[in-house]
């Protein structure tokens, strides 16, 4: 095993917002390497951080074509960060052993199934500490003691289901069949072939955390694997480990985020919503243990908790998105708020705290996610992964916030071109994010299908609108448009490019948008029914017939719930008048369609629906359905994600650039970088 010690070049990280001498546009070969920190942990006594980073291969410099991929690194300081295991091992769900001395791991070893590894922290190779015979482990925690483990892993396989499959009797019973998940107790240490205790657990078990004192567990628990149960019905249970009984269950009615256990194991944090309608899980809640009893601390404000951490003395950290900003929020052990940092130009995303220290990830305008520990009064930047990004001439970004036609502010990113917006405004991008529950913050917006600084370089400004429904404003906005699908939020949109065109950034003739899953419904509609105001536009996994949606997802329930508040019987018209199919009539827009072949959310079919119209009623419009074999709901393959990211650029390049809606269609193939897998490399050439 190599231990060497990254350059860092931390000294260098304040040139990532400056412009150098060398500097040029981003690319999309750029996005194809871009490394960030992804999970941290930190050592008991707070003075080692292990962490995760995360990458794709990079296609584009001939690696062969996977998914993405974790590396397990060390941080002692500022700068001081070393790998920790040879490059081709993809581990996750990174930990600290309860002594300091091992940092943990899940990892799969050739053809095993997945198991619980770990290395010394002061020197050694990796073992095997903790598996499941016949059945992959998918989370695990330390007991207290140090010589046990719980496990969460698979169903235990099915010899005679497994045997018929070969033969050919591979029928799939939608919906049912449900393989639940299976919880051990496992010794280690000086015991590591010790047969696993199985215990009792209610429901298809997605998490657990274990107590400081092991006395009991904390599981997140739904009725079955399906994904709208895991929205609409589950609960958090208190699981005593001792006798296997639940002994509390938290009964809040809607969606459950991060759950935390005290120092002193009497009580929880929990971001949870507030009732079975709330769009999302963003409100901070005290949960007794022994009642199950719980008490919302920010419910009403106009922001989001996203992830929380209780500090050795009883306080508790939690990350706090106000809007399109982020904040670092301590509360005391009764609810108040003892402080709250403001985290200037950093996005928080997660914290984690150990010792006297914390740690947490973020990003900004000029970097992806790294990690930084909060540090008298500053958050003090210990990693800088993408060095090569001083090279970069990113164009400015701020917030703006502007006033929709019934009077609402809504706000949002703007990435400004590179040197400016000309006189007479440029091309401008909406990139409307999905949900609508979620929301972009002033960070980093540039990845695979969001044009960000690669579409700056080339002169777009880029708008990403946090919309009626978006979270980060409170739960009252991300209600706004529930019953009433496209207005307010998709008139939010049309007011957004009118805002824009006045302040000079954008060219009213020159408008276009993208976005996926619920971004990817809205550029449906705005290529339809507000074809007029958008030259182009690129949709991706989104939604065209809100009628057949219905029957195709895997999320009905979630659906009503926090969105329609209507079944699609109740009013069959009214469903398809706030569908895209309904308005062809009207595009004029061309129209890139994108979307993965195994999607379960919103079906391919959706695609197919819209392209179909379109192609029949609309003939003379541009229109193209691109289909990605084994990718879902998004795209997951760097060689997939790469190809994504030249389709949408060169869709925009051809029509939203030149203005001209009845411009040929580019290549039905786009043009890789010379050395991509699968082409001849540029010496070949």
């Amino acid at each position: 095993m190599t231990r060497r010690t990254i350059a860092t070049l931390l000294l260098a990280s304040s040139a990532l917002a400056a412009t150098s001498v060398s500097a040029r546009p981003m690319t999309a070969e750029d996005i194809a390497k871009i490394e960030s920190v992804g999970a941290i942990a930190l050592a008991p006594d707070g003075n080692r951080i292990a962490y995760t980073t995360v990458s794709l291969p990079d296609v584009t410099e001939g690696e062969e074509n996977g998914g993405p991929r974790q590396q397990l690194r060390l941080a002692y300081g500022p700068g001081n960060v070393r790998d920790f295991l040879p490059g081709d091992m993809n581990v996750g769900s990174i930990a600290f052993s309860p002594d300091g001395r091992w940092v943990s791991f899940l990892w799969t070893k050739g053809d095993e199934k997945r198991a619980v590894w770990g290395i010394p922290v002061d020197g050694g190779a990796q073992r095997k500490l903790a598996t499941i015979d016949g059945a992959a482990v998918r989370s695990y925690a330390w007991s207290p003691d140090g010589q046990h483990m719980h496990l969460l892993a698979g169903a235990a396989e099915d010899k005679p289901r497994a045997s018929q499959s070969k033969a050919g009797f591979n029928a799939i019973v939608y919906e049912e069949e449900a393989q639940l998940n299976r919880l051990f107790r496992a010794a280690i240490g000086e015991m590591p072939d010790a047969e696993p205790q199985a215990l009792a657990i209610p429901g298809y078990v997605s998490d657990f955390k274990i107590a400081p004192d092991a006395r009991y567990g904390i599981i997140e628990s739904a009725p079955t694997p399906q994904v709208d149960d895991s929205y609409t019905s589950k609960r958090v249970q208190v699981l005593d480990l001792a006798s296997g009984r639940i002994s509390a269950v938290v009964e809040t009615p809607g969606k459950i985020g991060d759950v935390e256990i005290s120092p002193d194991g009497a009580q929880l944090s929990l971001i949870a919503g507030i009732d079975i309608n709330d769009p999302a899980a963003t409100t901070l809640h005290f949960v007794d243990v022994a009642t199950g009893r719980y008490r919302a601390l920010n419910q009403g404000a106009p922001e989001a908790a996203v992830d929380a951490e209780w500090l050795p003395d009883g306080r508790l950290a939690a990350v706090i998105h106000k809007g399109a900003q982020s904040a670092l929020r301590i509360y005391n052990a009764d609810g108040s708020v003892e402080a709250e940092h403001d985290s200037d130009e950093l996005i928080l995303t997660a914290v984690e705290a150990a010792g006297n220290r914390i740690a947490v990830t973020a990003n900004s305008p000029s970097h992806p996610s790294e990690l930084f520990v909060w540090d008298e009064g500053n958050f003090e930047r210990w990693t800088a992964h993408n060095p090569w990004l001083s090279e970069i001439d990113m164009g400015q970004q701020r917030t703006v916030t502007y006033t929709a036609r019934d009077g609402q502010a809504v706000e949002g990113v703007l990435i400004e071109p590179v040197g400016g917006a000309p006189r007479g405004g440029a091309p401008l991008i909406l990139d409307v994010h999905g949900g609508p529950e979620a929301h972009d913050s002033n960070g980093w917006n540039t990845n695979y299908s969001g044009p960000g600084q690669v579409a700056a370089g080339q002169g777009y400004a880029v708008f990403l609108p946090n919309y009626r429904g978006s979270t980060g404003y409170g739960t009252a906005f991300s209600k706004q448009h529930q019953g009433n699908y496209t207005d307010p939020e998709f008139t939010d949109l049309v007011d957004a490019k009118r805002a824009l065109v006045e302040m000079g950034v954008a060219d009213a003739d020159r408008v276009g948008i993208t976005g996926g899953s619920y971004g990817g419904y809205a550029t449906g509609w705005a290529s339809t029914y507000f074809s007029e105001e958008f030259a182009a536009g690129v949709m991706f996994v989104g939604i065209s017939n809100q009628v057949s949606k219905f029957g195709t997802t895997d999320i009905p329930y979630e659906m009503y719930n926090v969105h329609s508040l209507a079944w699609p019987w109740d009013d069959w018209l009214k469903m398809l008048e706030v569908s895209p199919i309904y308005h062809v009539d009207k595009a004029e827009t061309p129209l890139l369609i994108m979307h993965g072949a195994e999607d379960t959310r919103v079906s391919p079919s959706q695609s197919y629906e819209l392209y179909r119209s379109i192609k029949v009623r609309k003939p003379e419009t541009p229109v193209r359905l691109v289909l990605y074999p084994g990718e879902g709901h998004g795209n997951n393959q760097a060689a997939s994600r790469y190809d994504y990211n030249l389709r949408m650029m060169s869709w925009f390049d051809t029509y939203l650039k030149t203005g001209d809606r009845k411009a040929q269609m580019p290549d039905s193939r786009p043009v890789l970088a010379p050395g991509t897998v699968g082409t001849p490399s540029a010496d070949e050439e």
